[in-house]
């Protein structure tokens, strides 16, 4: 486990970050993205904030990566070690909030293997890295992906389920007590 004084240079701005647990994870999908996939750096963006209001209250949500194609949003992803199963269902609330119209496609990936969902349904569209579509797949989709706007009463639900998925963070490692 790295120190909290380490960083790591960002592979697509070229900023020193500090060092997180998924930090690693990200970078090698950035690195996915462009060289092999065919992305070029400027049409994905780091750490995309959007705002999150419930009952009142302001917070802030965010994706680790957006992929843009034709200058729209085109699929977020997530970037986290360990079950990706259990990450889909914060990808697809951060898919569905961040913009006016759902971000079409969300990829859950711990940098080993990767799952395609699509944004609207939930449901899986690919399993594996393979299954993250290249830029030229994504002229393509995107064509055909109309764009969904979130209705109130479904945001009001997607807000709450993220923002419930942001108290759960469990730490990398932690001591647990002697039984």
């Amino acid at each position: 486990m790295s120190g909290p004084e380490e960083s790591v240079r960002d592979y697509l701005t070229g900023r020193e970050l500090p060092y997180g647990d998924d930090e690693y994870i990200r970078q090698a999908v950035e690195r996915m993205l462009v060289e092999d996939k065919g992305f070029p750096a400027r049409q994905i963006e780091v750490d995309v904030k959007f705002p999150i209001e419930l009952c009142g209250e302001r917070r802030e949500g965010r994706l680790d990566l957006l992929v843009r194609s034709a200058g729209r949003p085109f699929m977020a992803l997530k970037c986290t070690r360990g079950s990706l199963v259990t990450r889909e269902r914060e990808a697809l609330a951060s898919s569905r909030l961040a913009f006016q119209s759902q971000v079409p496609l969300t990829a859950v990936t711990n940098g080993e293997d990767a799952e395609l969902l699509d944004t609207a349904s939930g449901k899986v569209l690919g399993r594996g890295l393979a299954a993250i579509p290249t830029q030229a797949e994504a002229k393509t989709r995107l064509a055909a992906l109309p764009e969904l706007p979130l209705p109130l009463e479904r945001r009001i639900r997607e807000e709450r389920i993220y923002l419930a998925y942001q108290t759960f963070q469990c730490p990398a490692e932690c001591d647990l007590p002697q039984v």
